[in-house]
């Protein structure tokens, strides 16, 4: 996977609109992405939604605790708007960079999915929760400086451009390609 495409700010800028058409209630799961260790990256056809490890075999658990700690659920997934990572990273090969586990075609705007809202996907229930989620010096290095303005800025940030973190409700199978919804 190349991280050498870096799209202009004015495109980002102009794929706004785009963006904002994202369905708001019953969406679809684009891709499924498991990071089974720092910087690796498996898409999936389908997944385990686990109430321990929140995508089974993802380092998630691991990453965020150490030895006897109590465990945060509150970013157990990270779920990334489809049409935003479409935009940033040009070609569909280079989704799994932005390093989260679900890309979904549906409205992750604040307005839409506060905080507590839950959502069906596959089998599974989630639950988003006010972690926020913010680009970083890894997304800015595989996707340009102008992307991770572009998401960390009020607005993107506003908009939840760079995604939302979720904890698991009940646990489920999801595939790609199942329909995600508002419950």
């Amino acid at each position: 996977m190349s991280s050498d495409v870096h799209v202009p700010a004015a495109q980002l800028e102009a794929g706004l609109p785009e963006i904002l058409r994202s369905p708001a209630v019953e969406g679809v799961v684009e891709l499924i992405v498991r990071r089974p260790t720092e910087g690796e990256r498996e898409v999936l056809r389908e997944a385990v939604i686990d109430l321990r490890e929140g995508l089974a075999g993802d380092r998630w658990r691991a990453s965020v605790r150490s030895e006897g700690e109590t465990v945060d659920t509150g970013t157990q997934l990270t779920l990334m708007n489809a049409r935003v990572i479409a935009l940033i990273a040009s070609d569909r090969a280079r989704w799994p960079l932005a390093g989260d586990q679900l890309y979904v075609d549906l409205d992750l705007r604040p307005e839409n999915l506060p905080a507590g809202s839950q959502l069906a996907l596959g089998s599974a229930v989630i639950e988003v929760t006010d972690e926020p989620h913010t680009g970083c010096a890894k997304f800015s290095s595989r996707f340009g400086s102008d992307a991770v303005r572009f998401v960390n800025s009020r607005a993107g940030r506003d908009l939840r451009l760079r995604g939302l973190n979720a904890r698991v409700v009940e646990p489920g199978l999801v595939r790609a390609g199942d329909t995600i919804r508002k419950l």
